[in-house]
């Protein structure tokens, strides 16, 4: 593939790309606990970024969350989610984080705040549906992906893919701990190893080991309807699927 894939069990790095597995149901069956308090800037309150927040939450992080229809329409998740969320408008939940997660439809990425996610590590769930998103033809034609794309609408933050090749249902049921056999990983790509570090640590208190893809440009490899995408995979079995991935579908 070029270059190395990275993959993490618990704490350790062994030779080639990067996956890691990530849980949750509630705080008392997650697999671990953070070591400091992290505020998740969350945008994008569908299935995947209300899982993250609960991910997050059991851990013990603080969740500021946005949709695009105003912090009143999130009164009941905030509810459920507890004292250690609130709802904010997508201006504020991007200045409110320490780590911003991205999770609205593709075709809206452009809608994201620059400024205030300036040097900002951002989380990219985001999968390309040409069905809702429209045709992007560059991404059609193998010549960009979704996170570099995201990128460049952000030049000042640290973008790195998330949690894109996962139901959103199994983000909170799939986690197991460190160590565990035939653990589940998942995939990250970036540019920034600051960033990568950081979703290998959420995703291992999460339950889950990771495989990181390389720099964004190589992101494609766990884009939708590829090997990489949605089934369960441990670490092994995902870098062996992101090596066979084809550019283009």
């Amino acid at each position: 593939m070029g270059s190395r894939i990275a993959v993490r069990h618990g704490r350790h790095r062994t030779n080639a790309r990067d996956i890691r597995n990530s849980r949750g149901r509630n705080a008392s069956r997650m697999p671990g606990v953070a070591d400091r308090m992290t505020t998740f800037g969350i945008i994008g309150a569908g299935n995947i970024g209300s899982q993250v927040a609960r991910v997050a939450i059991a851990q013990g992080h603080e969740v500021v969350i946005a949709n695009s229809r105003g912090p009143e329409t999130l009164a009941d998740l905030v509810a459920e989610l507890g004292p250690k969320a609130r709802a904010a408008t997508v201006k504020e939940a991007a200045e409110a984080a320490d780590v911003a997660v991205v999770s609205v439809p593709f075709k809206s990425y452009r809608d994201l705040p620059v400024e205030p996610l300036a040097g900002k590590i951002v989380l990219d769930t985001n999968n390309y549906y040409w069905e809702r998103d429209g045709r992007v033809e560059a991404l059609d034609r193998g010549e960009a992906t979704v996170s570099g794309l995201l990128q460049e609408h952000l030049p000042t933050s640290k973008v790195v893919k998330a949690f894109n090749q996962i139901m959103a249902a199994n983000i909170t049921t799939d986690g197991t701990p460190a160590g565990t056999e035939n653990r589940r990983a998942l995939v990250t790509a970036s540019d920034y190893p600051e960033a990568v570090e950081r979703v290998t640590r959420f995703y291992d208190e999460a339950g889950f080991d990771t495989v990181n893809a390389g720099p964004l440009s190589e992101s494609w490899r766990a884009e939708r309807d590829r090997p990489a995408y949605v089934s369960r995979q441990n670490a092994e079995e995902l870098k062996a699927n992101l090596a066979r991935a084809p550019r283009t579908i």
